[in-house]
C-alpha cells in the first residue's frame, strides 16, 4: 500500500511538473521571453509604410529603400575598428558610443548601429559584412516625397527614443515613428505590422534552422494607404505666393470641413528629414530662432483678428436685435471714448451696416458692440451673451481637428476684466478695442478659416479634418460629418455676406476682383505692438483677409495671415483672390496680381531691429 501510495505521489508530481512546463512553453512564452533566450535570434520584417495620396489621388509620400546596419552585442568579436568605422562613414567615437547604447539596451537583442545607408554605401559594405560578427544589415524603406511642399502638415518620421518606447513596447530601439503632422496623427494606420523570423542556434552559436519549424514566425502587414482632403496642387501654389512672407494660410471646403491647404511661411522641403542627414537638417531649421520654419504659424500663430472679427460683431447685434441692417451710425472719422479719439479711415460720415462692412469702419462696429451691451442691465450679462456668440463660431478653444498640434486662441470673458479692473467697475467702453477685432481677442488661421466656413454656410460649421480615405474607405466620422450650429438664426446672414461681396466690388479689396468669380470677402489690418525696453512700441501692421466663394454655393473658404504684411489688401487679399482663383478655375487670369506676389519679398521688414518680438506679444501676453 506504502508502496502504490509513493508511486502515485511520485507520478502525480511528475504530471504536474510536465504540464507546468507544457503551460510555460507553449501558452505563457510571450515574444520577449524568446527573445531573451539566447539559443533564439529574432529577424524582423519590416513593411513598407503606407502611401499618401491627395483628395484627387495625386500622390505626396511614398517609401525608398534604406538600410540599417544592425549590432547584437553579444556576437561582436574583435576586429579592425578603424577600417570598420571607415566602411561605416563614422568616427570611432561614435562607434563606441553606439556599441554602448546597444548593449544598455540589450546585449541579446539587435539593435541599430547605423541607420539609413545610401544604395551606394550599402552596395560597398555587403561584400566585405563576413568579416565582422555580430553585425549585418537589414533592409526598411525610407519616406520618398513627391512634392516639395506641406512639410508642416506631413509631418515626418524618426528614431523611436526610450520615451517611446516605454510608451509603447511595440516599438523595438532603431525603429521609426511618425513625429509631427499626419505622419504622427495616423501613425497606427500607415506603419503597418511588423513580421518577424526567429532562428534556432545551437551551443556554438551556429544557425540550425527555424526556431519550432517557424510555426510562430509572422509575415509583415503593409501600412494602409492614406486619402487626404489636401489638394496638392493649391498647397504648391500657395507656397510659393508665400517665398519671402511669414505667416499662415488656411482653406477649407465649407460644405464638408475638409481642409484644402494648410500653408505655414517659411516652410522647408520635407525631403531634408529624411536619411542621415535628417538630424543636422532638423537642428538647423529648429534653431533658426529669426524666420521658425518648424513652427507651424497656420495653426499655432495667434494673431488678434482684426476686422474680419467686425462680421461676427455685426451678426452678434443683429441676432441679440439691438441693430437692423439699415440703422446708421455717424463716424467722425473715428469715434471717441471718454475725451479720447480712436481712428478710422472709411472717410466718415453715415453707415449702415452694408457700408460699415465694406468700408470697414471702425466708428459703425463701435457703436454697434455697445448697443449689444447696453441691452443688459449689467455688463457681466452682456458679456456672457457676446461671448457665448463668439465661441458658437469654434473661437477660443481648439477646433477638435485630426492633427497633433494647435492653440485655442482667446476669447476673453467676465473673470479676466474682473481681474484686471475689478467687478462690477468696467463697462463696454473699457473693452471697445474688441469691437473691431483687436483688444484681448486672439485667432489662429484655421479658426478665422473655420469661422469664415460658418458664415458662408449660414450658420453652421463641420469640425475641419484632414483625412479623407483610409484603405480605400471614405471616413464617415459623426465629429467630422455632424453639422455645429453657431447661436445665430440663418436669416440674419444675408445682409453680412452682402457686406463682404460688396468688399469686392466697391470697398477694401475692389481691385481684387477675380473675372467670372463672386468673391464675399473682408480685410483686416492688424495692429502689431510689443515691449522694447519696458516702452509698448508699435511695429509694422499685419495684413489679414478672409474669403469665401462663389457667393451662394461655396466651395472654398480661406484666412490669409501675412506678418507684417500692412494693411489687409496689400498681400494678403492678393494671396486669397489667387487662391481662390487657383482652385475654382484651375489657372490664372489676374497675372498681374500673380507676379506681385511672386516678386514681393518682405525679408527687408523682418530684418528690421525687434521683427520678431510680436511673437511675445502675441503667445503670452493678453
Amino acid at each position: 500500500m506504502k508502496k502504490i501510495l509513493l508511486s502515485s505521489i511520485i507520478v502525480i508530481i511528475g504530471i504536474t511538473f510536465i504540464g507546468r512546463l507544457s503551460y510555460l512553453q507553449i501558452f505563457r512564452s510571450t515574444p520577449n521571453q524568446i527573445l531573451e533566450d539566447s539559443a533564439v535570434k529574432a529577424i524582423y520584417d519590416y513593411p513598407e509604410r503606407g502611401y499618401i495620396y491627395d483628395r484627387n489621388g495625386e500622390l505626396l509620400v511614398a517609401n525608398q529603400p534604406a538600410y540599417d546596419v544592425m549590432v547584437i552585442p553579444r556576437e561582436v568579436k574583435s576586429l579592425d575598428t578603424l577600417e570598420f568605422c571607415s566602411l561605416l562613414g563614422i568616427d570611432k567615437p561614435r562607434f563606441k558610443e553606439q556599441l554602448r547604447k546597444a548593449r544598455v539596451y540589450s546585449p541579446r537583442l539587435p539593435s541599430v548601429l547605423v541607420p539609413q545607408l545610401s544604395k551606394e554605401d550599402y552596395a560597398r559594405l555587403q561584400e566585405k559584412m563576413r568579416k565582422y560578427e555580430g553585425f549585418y544589415i537589414q533592409k526598411r524603406s525610407l519616406r520618398y516625397y513627391a512634392t516639395n511642399s506641406g512639410a508642416n502638415v506631413l509631418g515626418y518620421i524618426s528614431e523611436v527614443n526610450e520615451s517611446d518606447i516605454r510608451r509603447n513596447p511595440y516599438y523595438k530601439q532603431g525603429e521609426l515613428t511618425g513625429r509631427t503632422g499626419i505622419e504622427k496623427q495616423y501613425e497606427d494606420v500607415l506603419r503597418g505590422v511588423k513580421g518577424v523570423k526567429l532562428i534556432q542556434k545551437d551551443r556554438f552559436n551556429r544557425v540550425i534552422g527555424p526556431y519550432k519549424e517557424g510555426t510562430l514566425d509572422t509575415l509583415p502587414e503593409q501600412g494602409k494607404e492614406i486619402r487626404v482632403t489636401l489638394d496638392k496642387e493649391l498647397q504648391e501654389y500657395g507656397e510659393r505666393l508665400m517665398q519671402g512672407k511669414r505667416g499662415g494660410i488656411v482653406a477649407i471646403e465649407p460644405g464638408s470641413g475638409e481642409i484644402l491647404a494648410l500653408i505655414s511661411g517659411p516652410t522647408y522641403d520635407p525631403a531634408l528629414l529624411v536619411g542621415r542627414e535628417r538630424s543636422k537638417n532638423y537642428s538647423k531649421l529648429h534653431y533658426d530662432t529669426i524666420s521658425k520654419p518648424t513652427w507651424d504659424r497656420s495653426l499655432l500663430a495667434q494673431p488678434s483678428p482684426g476686422s474680419p472679427f467686425k462680421t461676427l460683431n455685426a451678426l452678434i447685434a443683429l441676432q441679440e436685435d439691438v441693430i437692423k441692417p439699415e440703422t446708421t451710425i455717424r463716424c467722425y472719422n473715428g469715434f471717441y471714448v471718454g475725451n479720447k479719439k480712436r481712428g478710422c479711415h472709411c472717410g466718415g460720415g453715415l453707415r449702415n451696416m452694408n457700408s460699415g462692412i465694406y468700408k470697414s469702419c471702425n466708428a459703425y462696429f463701435a457703436g454697434t458692440f455697445r448697443k449689444i451691451y447696453d441691452k443688459y442691465p449689467t455688463t457681466d450679462e452682456g458679456m456672457d451673451t457676446w461671448e457665448k456668440h463668439v465661441k458658437s463660431f469654434g473661437l477660443g478653444d481648439y477646433l477638435g481637428y485630426d492633427l497633433p498640434t494647435g492653440r485655442k486662441g482667446r476669447v476673453p470673458d467676465k473673470s479676466y476684466y474682473d481681474r484686471v479692473y475689478g467687478d462690477n467697475r468696467w463697462a463696454s467702453s473699457f473693452i471697445i478695442s474688441n469691437s473691431i477685432g483687436q483688444g484681448e481677442v486672439a485667432a489662429t488661421p484655421i479658426q478665422l478659416a473655420n469661422m469664415t466656413a460658418a458664415i458662408a454656410n449660414r450658420g453652421y460649421y463641420y469640425t475641419p479634418h484632414i483625412i479623407k480615405k483610409i484603405a480605400g474607405e471614405e471616413i464617415n466620422d459623426p465629429k467630422y460629418t455632424t453639422p455645429n450650429y453657431t447661436t445665430i438664426d440663418k436669416k440674419h446672414f444675408d445682409p453680412v455676406v452682402q457686406g463682404m461681396a460688396d468688399v469686392y466690388t466697391k470697398g477694401t479689396a475692389k481691385w481684387l476682383q477675380i473675372p467670372g468669380i463672386e468673391i464675399a470677402g473682408k480685410t483686416g489690418t492688424v495692429e502689431n505692438f510689443t515691449k522694447i525696453d519696458g516702452v509698448r512700441t508699435q511695429l509694422t501692421d499685419h495684413s489679414l483677409f478672409v474669403a469665401f466663394a462663389p457667393v451662394d454655393n461655396p466651395e472654398i473658404a480661406l484666412a490669409v495671415y501675412i506678418e507684417h504684411g500692412y494693411y489687409g489688401a496689400r498681400y494678403a487679399g492678393h494671396i486669397a483672390s489667387l487662391l481662390i482663383e487657383k482652385y475654382l478655375k484651375g489657372e490664372i487670369t489676374r497675372t498681374d496680381l500673380e507676379k506681385r506676389m511672386l516678386e514681393k519679398s518682405l525679408e527687408a521688414e523682418y530684418a528690421k531691429p525687434y521683427s520678431g518680438e510680436e511673437f511675445k506679444i502675441n503667445e503670452y501676453v493678453w
